[in-house]
């Protein structure tokens, strides 16, 4: 009986909510005469609720829809809502290895601003304490002691602890010991301590960021990854040697130090922001396996320091041809690098003759037109390869060019050929800019042939590498007071280094992945 009425009850109500006519509704409704009031209230209660939720239920759906809608209007028309933009900050939707190029970049940049200060402020510096050729050439070497000694551990911590943690502590390090150099100049064990520890804080950086990229940047994008994080110490030399003077002029010398020492400590800051991203790249993305996480904790790493040294597999680097064509390959590019950079300046000033103002805006064109030779290689590198060009032909072919074009170069301002000042100028700046396809050449092997050790293989050629900046710079120095020549002193012996590493990188070198595994 209960569920005859339940069921004329349903039919009622649902056929007069539709529009039934009323003398219809009364005749299906006498049935329900005598029931309790109180119970056909509820019923209807229940009813209206189920309706109300029918309706939330279909609001929802259409703020669903108007959000996709607002998405897609904002991805066509770029406006972020009415009034907003959501979006903000514009790299907040980047891939994360984009920020993580892009800071990391930026870290260079400021990088060589704390390598090149010294450089400029050594002049007042030594006026000011009285310092004679010696004692301030003691004081810019001894950022190559600590440079040199860094190296390998970089590369090792990087293998450890992940590029992205020994970077940050790299920059850091770098920077307080930058800001310090003021406070210490009258002292000089502790300025030379002060800029060995800059040394050692960028020492580690090249090995954290070849680490950073060979764990997120596949091998198609690998060249511009590496040509625009590396080619930041181009910017910041310019940089560096742009700001540096007026900034000594006006604020004395002691300012270049404090204030390019907190743009390091700044960019350590937001680092840690970025950090907090949560957009790892996707692994079906990645053209290799990826062995160990970014993102390793001190701590639980801290527990196999003691037995990771043994499981890098030193001896089957050694063994490796292709890791010996880097290693030649890398010091004699350091050679001709390191050289130019300490005494063209010395040298654009006495044997070309122009004035000191002269001599320092003209040291700035190689870097800068680095910059420009940097970008070309790098697209140009990456079209070869994903057009199926061999990945070891064009390393090849771009690290010939990065060698050869300065040799030519530096013969041809070697001769006397009755070229005028500005002619040798733009002749050396031409060469030394091209020397930059090396970005898209050696420096990208390391994470071709071996992701998993990119940072420590990069942190065997780089001890090797920084030997010219000990030994180099300060053999041309007693060279040109040997023979009082140039050509002799300064471009014969990075001309030899130039054309050796050419024949050993051609005849050796190799970008087949390798994997280095221990031999029993």
């Amino acid at each position: 009986m209960a569920a005859r009425m339940i069921s004329n009850v349903d039919s009622n109500f649902f056929s007069s909510s539709y529009g039934t006519n009323i003398k219809t509704s009364i005749l299906r409704t006498q049935p329900l005469i005598g029931f309790p009031f109180k119970k056909r209230l509820n019923f209807e209660a229940l009813c209206s609720i189920k309706e109300r939720e029918r309706e939330i239920a279909a609001e929802k759906q259409s703020l669903a829809s108007g959000v996709v809608v607002d998405d897609e209007l904002k991805q066509k028309e770029g406006v972020g809502g009415v009034g907003f933009d959501l979006d903000w900050p514009p790299w907040k939707n980047l891939p994360q290895r984009y920020k993580l190029i892009g800071t990391t970049s930026l870290a260079f940049v400021i990088c060589n601003m704390d390598k090149v200060n010294l450089s400029i402020a050594i002049i007042p510096m030594s006026h000011q304490f009285g310092w004679n050729a010696s004692v301030a050439g003691l004081v810019q070497s001894s950022f190559f002691w600590g440079y040199a000694l860094s190296q390998l551990p970089g590369g090792w911590l990087s293998k450890i602890f992940g590029g992205r943690r020994v970077l940050e502590v790299g920059v850091l390090v770098w920077s307080l010991a930058t800001a310090t150099v003021p406070l210490l100049a009258g002292f000089m064990p502790g300025l030379v301590l002060s800029r060995i520890l800059v040394g050692i804080g960028e020492g580690v950086s090249p090995s954290a960021a070849t680490d950073m990229i060979a764990r997120t940047v596949p091998i198609e994008e690998r060249s511009r990854a590496v040509s625009f994080v590396f080619g930041g110490l181009s910017f910041g030399s310019v940089l560096g040697l742009v700001l540096a003077p007026p900034l000594i002029e006006n604020y004395g010398w002691g300012s270049v130090f404090y204030i390019f020492g907190s743009l390091g400590i700044a960019w350590y800051l937001i680092f840690q922001v970025i950090k907090e991203d949560k957009l790892p790249f996707a692994a079906s993305h990645q053209s290799w396996p990826q062995n160990a996480p970014m993102n390793k904790s001190w701590t639980s790493t801290l527990h196999d320091l003691g037995g990771s040294l043994t499981d890098v597999p030193w001896k089957e680097f050694f063994k490796s041809k292709a890791v010996w064509a880097m290693i030649y390959t890398h010091f004699c590019g350091s050679w001709g690098h390191y050289c130019c950079l300490s005494w063209l300046p010395t040298y654009f000033s006495e044997e070309l003759n122009l004035d000191l103002t002269e001599a320092a805006w003209v040291s700035v064109l190689p870097p800068l037109a680095s910059i420009f030779v940097t970008s070309i290689a790098s697209q140009l590198a990456d079209y070869w390869i994903s057009n199926g060009v061999e990945t070891t032909v064009v390393r090849k072919v771009c690290q010939t060019i990065a060698f050869l074009s300065p040799a030519t170069c530096m013969i041809l301002s070697s001769l006397d050929l009755g070229l005028s000042p500005w002619q040798v100028v733009a002749i050396l700046t031409s060469g030394l800019a091209l020397s930059s396809f090396a970005l898209s050449g050696l420096y990208c092997t390391h994470q071709d042939i071996s992701p998993e050790y990119a940072s420590v293989l990069l942190g065997i050629t780089n001890t090797v590498g920084a030997v010219p900046g000990i030994v180099g710079v300060a053999l041309t120095g007693y060279l040109l007071d040997t023979t009082h020549s140039w050509g002799m002193s300064l471009f014969a012996p990075s001309i030899f280094f130039y054309l050796t590493g050419t024949v050993v990188w051609l005849a050796l070198a190799s970008s087949k992945p390798q994997s280095f595994s221990k031999s029993d």
